[in-house]
């Protein structure tokens, strides 16, 4: 099996020396998506509820071009910066996950790069 770069214009492009995603065989394994608009690479401003909309958001686009979508994720890893965050996180990450849902971990992290609220990375399979 040979690694592939997954690359798509409708997630950010990776700030440092690493892709948005890895595909070997039928797994895809994704960089941690943080709430950065693909178009201009800002953070969204806002609280934990619209920046995790962008970060799944992204996460999709992601899964999407490597051929993976919700229905195939097998587990998540969620960084939170506050804890306290969980409920409105959880609301948000539900709606992409609403029955057969992945395994996940989601630990509160003392800091995420660019001082954002919240990224989410996922392990899924091409269907």
């Amino acid at each position: 099996m040979t690694k592939q770069i997954v690359a798509t214009n409708d997630a950010p492009a990776a700030i440092g020396p690493y892709s948005q995603a890895n595909k070997l065989g039928d797994l895809v394994f994704t960089s941690g998506q943080i709430p950065l608009q693909p178009d201009t690479m800002e953070v969204l401003q806002g609280d934990v509820t619209a920046q995790a909309e962008l970060v799944m958001k992204n996460l999709m686009a992601v899964l999407a071009e490597a051929g993976a979508d919700a229905t195939t994720v097998v587990k998540t890893t969620c960084f939170l910066s506050d804890m306290n965050d969980f409920v409105a996180f959880n609301e948000v990450y539900g709606r992409y996950f609403p029955s057969n849902a992945p395994a996940r971990s989601c630990v509160e992290v003392a800091r995420l790069p660019k001082d954002v609220l919240v990224e989410v990375e996922a392990i899924a399979y091409v269907k």
